[in-house]
């Protein structure tokens, strides 16, 4: 140390630490450095001694002596500077290491005997209480393999190895390690159980031989052991540098490959903020907060403070997955760490704002970036007005659009694309056409999304047959559909219950050469559904498997309501358990579906079984569900149990919705509880709840269930005055009130103001007209209305010709001669349409006919033809004259009776037995 002393002070000092440029390295086994990277460290020459020192020997390399007891100096002043150059140069230390090099050092401190080496201790690479499991199913999660691990102790972590093609499933191997005093007892005991079967799989399970921990070992090993006239490049800064490389490029070339991503991220030994910021941001675009937070606080963890740029990022991924609230205790955090946001900031905000629909936090975030930044962007305003699109506050958006002119701020075409479709969510036609015409006026070029947005428009409009026509201008434009744009059509086509020209638009997909998409597949399911073909909706699911397109809930939630609704509840039930092991979990929605399905049925009873199992799986039901039960009680007229639900929302803070109460009024009206409903709309009207035409329509139709046409005529005036248009459904009620009140000339009216202000009849419309000229003893009226009827181009149904048919019979004995023909003619028209009706209306029309035609004749011949098979077993009539006087009288008597009977009773009129009669009030 005497002999060198300038030597070791240039060398050890730590000035060149932070001056490479000081050392002089070797070039002889090196690359020309890099100069756009910071970490190119090199290891300096060893120095020789100086020149008029013969006698001088050269030192050793000091890195080596960290490993070789015998050559290091006994000057503690020198240990210590090798010590701290080799700190600063040298990777992280493992565990491993940095728990036996204290020994080492011990040993080499023993002076009394120089030459004997001290032997070094023996390093365990094994983890203890970590165990390796084989021949997993591919499928199987983490939580389950845990599950299953832990009845041998507790367990710390569980790794499984996941697939490189398909991220969802792993490779069929991986790690568990157990924690806690008992860890390594907890291993032994699961070792013990190799071969066990798990989910149909024979488990290889054995402890872990700790190969990875040795090679990280003898890399290190590799490293410290560096030549003394060779330059030595560390291997560690090579691969560092390569996997930096290596990880941006993944991120560049293949952001869907998440698992690449991830491993080219673990690839990098020691990440700067460069690339946890990377890795953050590539979470916060998948919207994957957990992970991007993970990887924030390992960054914190190390000893890195984020930036604005590392901050936004983190923001970004709760904004993405719609948790405002950690957005904004980020957003304190930064202004508690004196961190500036920026305009990107804000603009990731007011976007994540938009998403959940908080239009006014939006605007207050948006206020407070004009205040505190100098100039804004064409992106945030974009951002904003995007918020109060969504929101329906088209005036607020168009003033943000004024706004933004007046600044200079020229609008992009995305702009105008959010515009069409905020005028889409309020259905106004004009301006988003104003709007298109304006996009084109600017210098734009239409687009596929400029197209679409008209397609979006008119198919919630229901006008399919304009949104083919903007199809085919854009196909002449040379713009090709896209799958959005597909699925537009297809929906539209579902809305109009059109399943031919929705297979038509999804044979065009195929056509393309496109793959369908989930999105896709769930329209197709939807329309088989919808069909009624259930087996082929099933098969839809089986190709999306085929496709390795993960089915969701949605894609099984039309099969389960269809089964539901058919009362098949086995088969529900097979899909719903179907949908479990396909991986997705049960949602509130799904058990509405169920639920939905069974009311319509009116199942109520199973449909109370499942709301019990619903709450049994942790799964708080909604007012949709509540809603649901209440209008299956109210089809029923159980005003009793309506009231219960309607008072299990209210007790369980539910927003009560004009839904709930639509349900509530349904059930007073169908059980005749007027008195009830005029309260229920009292609440409502306190609550500042307006009457829509579905609530009009349920009070017309309680009042015409009780005849009066009066409290009927009132609330067709009051609903006038409103400004709440009648439709068809409510010119039907008030003219079944008419009819049931016995005021046809007050119908005829209702008939002649319908066809004024352009609302046409429909089939139920004229069966509740015909009803009411039979009541009244009119069948000429009946018939004519018929006539009427299929003038328009409606079909008659079953129901029409049963209520004609026993109106034209009870007048036909002392009638003109044109409504015997009339029979004749509907008789025809029965046997031709192949229409059979029911004993009990057989057995009815047969009497009628022995008051016509007592032995028999065309008009029975006719009838007898309507008649079920098994007529014939029932020997009804009688050959003998006699018998058939005596019969008459009895049956006499019993006519006016059951005519009586169906004039007094209200709710139970002859045409309403029918199956297809029952559906005339289905729409309320």
């Amino acid at each position: 140390m005497e002999n060198f002393p300038v030597t070791t002070t240039s060398l050890f000092s730590p000035r060149p630490f932070f001056h490479f440029q000081t050392f002089a390295f070797s070039s002889k086994h090196s690359r020309k450095p890099d100069p756009s990277l910071n970490t190119n460290i090199r290891r300096p020459k060893t120095l020789k001694p100086a020149p008029q020192d013969p006698n001088h020997e050269p030192p050793s390399n000091p890195l080596r002596n960290l490993l070789n007891p015998k050559k290091i100096e006994k000057n503690s002043h020198n240990l210590d500077n090798k010590l701290w150059l080799s700190s600063k140069i040298s990777p992280p230390v493992q565990e491993t290491i940095s728990k036996d090099e204290p020994m080492v050092l011990e040993n080499v401190g023993n002076e009394s005997d120089p030459k004997v080496e001290s032997p070094l201790p023996v390093i365990e690479f094994r983890q203890e209480g970590k165990i390796f499991v084989g021949n997993l199913p591919l499928w199987i999660k983490k939580n389950e393999v845990a599950e299953f691990f832990r009845q041998f102790g507790p367990v710390k972590n569980v790794i499984l190895i996941k697939g490189y093609e398909n991220p969802e499933r792993n490779l069929g191997y991986g790690f568990v390690i157990y924690g806690g005093p008992t860890a390594v007892n907890s291993a032994n005991k699961a070792v013990e159980f190799d071969g066990v079967e798990f989910h149909g799989r024979v488990l290889t399970v054995k402890l872990d031989d700790g190969k990875k921990s040795k090679a990280k070992y003898e890399e290190r090993k590799k490293y410290f052991e560096g030549g003394d006239e060779v330059e030595y490049r560390s291997d560690w800064h090579e691969k560092r540098e390569n996997a930096r490389r290596d990880f941006k490029k993944v991120i560049d070339t293949e952001p869907e490959n998440w698992q690449a991503v991830v491993r080219a991220f673990e690839r990098v030994t020691k990440p700067s903020r460069k690339e946890f910021g990377l890795m953050v941001k590539y979470y916060a675009k998948r919207g994957d907060m957990h992970r991007a937070r993970q990887t924030f606080e390992n960054m914190r963890a190390r000893g890195i403070e984020p930036t604005s740029h590392v901050y936004t990022s983190l923001i970004h991924a709760y904004a993405v997955a719609r948790d405002m609230v950690e957005a904004l205790s980020c957003v304190r955090k930064m202004k508690q760490e004196g961190i500036e946001m920026s305009l990107v900031t804000y603009s990731i905000i007011v976007v994540g704002f938009a998403k959940i629909g908080d239009a006014e936090a939006a605007d207050r975030w948006f206020k407070e970036a004009k205040k505190r930044l100098a100039s804004l962007n064409d992106t945030i305003y974009a951002n904003i007005i995007y918020a109060h699109s969504q929101t329906r506050n088209m005036d607020r958006a168009e003033d943000l659009v004024r706004e933004m002119e007046e600044e200079g701020i020229d609008a992009p075409i995305d702009i105008y694309h959010t515009m069409m479709d905020g005028y889409t969510n309020i259905g106004d036609e004009e301006k988003a056409l104003v709007v298109f015409d304006r996009l084109k006026e600017c210098g734009f070029v239409p687009s596929v999304v400029s197209y679409g947005c008209l397609i979006n428009l008119y198919t919630k409009m229901g006008k399919v047959s304009k949104a083919l026509e903007v199809s085919k201008t854009m196909q002449l434009s040379g713009i090709k559909h896209n799958l959005k744009t597909y699925s537009m059509l297809i929906n539209g086509f579902l809305k109009l219950n059109d399943w031919a020209n929705a297979f038509t638009v999804f044979e065009d997909v195929l056509k393309e050469g496109m793959k369908p998409d989930a999105v896709l597949y769930n329209n197709v399911v939807t329309a088989f559904c919808g069909m009624g073909n259930m087996d082929r909706a099933i098969c839809t699911v089986e190709e999306m498997h085929r496709q390795r397109i993960r089915p969701t809930s949605r894609t099984f939630m039309p099969i389960i309501h269809g089964f539901a609704k058919a009362g098949e509840m086995k088969r529900a039930l097979e899909i719903f358990d179907m949908m479990r092991r396909n991986g997705c979990i049960p949602t509130v929605h799904t058990f509405n579906a169920l639920i939905l399905g069974l009311v319509e049925k009116r199942q109520m009873e199973k449909a109370v079984e499942i709301l019990n199992e619903m709450s049994l799986a942790g799964i708080t039901p909604n007012e949709h569900t509540y809603t649901s039960i209440m209008h299956g009680y109210a089809s029923l007229g159980d005003t009793g149990r309506a009231f219960q639900y309607f008072s299990r929302i209210k007790n369980e803070g539910l927003e009560l919705d004009v839904f709930s109460y639509e349900a509530l009024l349904k059930a007073c009206c169908k059980s005749g509880r007027m008195q009830s409903a005029l309260a229920v709309t009292r609440e409502m009207s306190s609550r500042n709840m307006p009457r829509n035409t579905f609530v009009y329509n349920i009070l017309i139709d309680g009042w015409a269930r009780r005849g009066d046409v009066w409290e009927a005529a009132d609330l067709m005036q009051q609903m006038k005055q409103d400004g709440v248009l009648p439709d068809i459904h409510t010119y039907t009620s008030f003219i079944n009130a008419c009819c049931k009140a016995g005021d046809m000339l007050r119908a005829t009216k209702t008939i002649q103001e319908m066809e004024f202000v352009g609302v046409k009849p429909n089939i139920k419309t004229y069966t509740t007209l015909i009803h009411g000229w039979a009541r009244a003893s009119l069948p000429e009226k009946a018939l004519h209305c018929f006539e009427e009827m299929k003038s328009y181009g409606l079909k008659p149904d079953k129901a029409v010709y049963h209520c004609l048919m026993t109106s034209l019979l009870s007048r036909a004995n002392f009638s003109e001669e044109y409504i015997y023909s009339g029979i004749l003619s509907i008789c025809r028209e029965m046997i031709d349409f192949g229409l059979i009706v029911d004993m009990g209306t057989a057995v009815h029309w047969s009497k009628c006919l022995r008051k016509i035609e007592r032995t028999g004749g065309e008009l029975t011949e006719a009838l007898q033809k309507t008649f079920p098979p098994t007529w014939n077993s029932y020997k009804i009539l009688e050959a003998n004259s006699k018998q058939v006087d005596k019969e008459d009288d009895i049956d006499t008597d019993f006519d006016d009776d059951v005519y009586n009977e169906d004039e007094s009773d209200e709710d139970s009129d002859g045409y309403e037995d029918a199956d297809q009669i029952d559906d005339h009030r289905s729409w309320f």
